[in-house]
């Protein structure tokens, strides 16, 4: 089954970009310059930044239904992204490494079911999630952390 994975778009970060480290504390978020990698997996880019990279941690609203399973968390964005990852049928290297929980809801935001899969088995998951029937989109998380790592739809 085709799939499409897309990483956030950049938009409701702008406002934070080169946001002094007083500013972006009154605003929930904190600034990091990566010093290894992997290590900081950006969400707009859904890539591991390298070394030298600015990326801010933010809080964010990654399930927003109105349902109990309403969720944010943690994440890094790289600062000054422009581009959301947007690629069919194919892993990001970031969620290749990693084992991942997929996490398949409805079209209202009700989880339908969900599956830990190491990053190298991330397409049989994807497949298994989506022949369920009622499943509208997956969420992929970083299974170690739980943080939101990148949102899945059919292609």
């Amino acid at each position: 089954m085709a799939f499409r994975i897309r990483g956030l778009s950049p938009e409701p970060f702008r406002h934070l970009f080169g946001l002094d480290d007083a500013a972006l504390a009154a605003a929930g978020a904190r600034r990091y310059v990566v010093d290894h990698a992997p290590g900081f997996p950006d969400r707009i880019e859904v890539r591991d930044l390298d070394p030298g990279e600015t990326a801010l941690l933010l809080n964010y609203m990654h399930q927003p239904a109105d349902t109990p399973f309403r969720a944010s968390h943690a994440i890094f964005v790289r600062e000054g992204a422009t581009t959301a990852c947007d690629v069919v049928d194919r892993v990001p290297q970031v969620l290749r490494i990693r084992p991942i929980s997929l996490r398949a809801f409805d079209a209202d935001g009700m989880m339908a079911d969900a599956e830990l899969a190491q990053g190298t088995d991330l397409e049989a998951a994807i497949g298994r999630l989506f022949a369920r029937p009622g499943v509208a989109y997956l969420q992929a998380h970083y299974a170690t952390r739980g943080c939101y790592a990148a949102r899945i739809d059919r292609a």
